[in-house]
């Protein structure tokens, strides 16, 4: 066996010291937030970033609405809106709004 090979306690050692570091790096988000849970900068954070970000995630999607494609977009985004304020569930009112989206665009794309 060739000398450049390293022992069987280096490989073990680099192995619990990979694992080590991959479970704290795992675990650390876990516990920064339960020591941020009462924070109130974490609570406004977390009752106005979902709008915030549906709000850009709108403007990053009709940022090139054409003339030809703005009807498939309004259709789209007013079957979204309508089905989250019936449901108020954010999975069904993406896949509806995107299935009307694909409609119109058929239809008038």
């Amino acid at each position: 066996m060739p000398d450049s090979l390293p022992g069987a306690g280096y490989v073990f050692t680099a192995l619990f010291v990979m694992f080590a570091v991959t479970v704290a790096l795992r675990a650390a988000p876990f516990m920064a937030l339960s020591a941020l849970r009462d924070s109130a900068f974490v609570g406004f954070l977390g009752r106005t970033m979902p709008a915030g970000v549906m709000v850009i995630l709108v403007m990053y999607t009709l940022r090139d609405v054409g003339q030809t494609t703005w009807l498939p977009a309004t259709v789209g985004l007013a079957g979204t809106v309508a089905v989250h304020v019936w449901r108020r569930n954010a999975a069904l009112s993406t896949v509806v709004g995107t299935g009307l989206y694909l409609v119109a665009s058929t239809v008038w794309g």
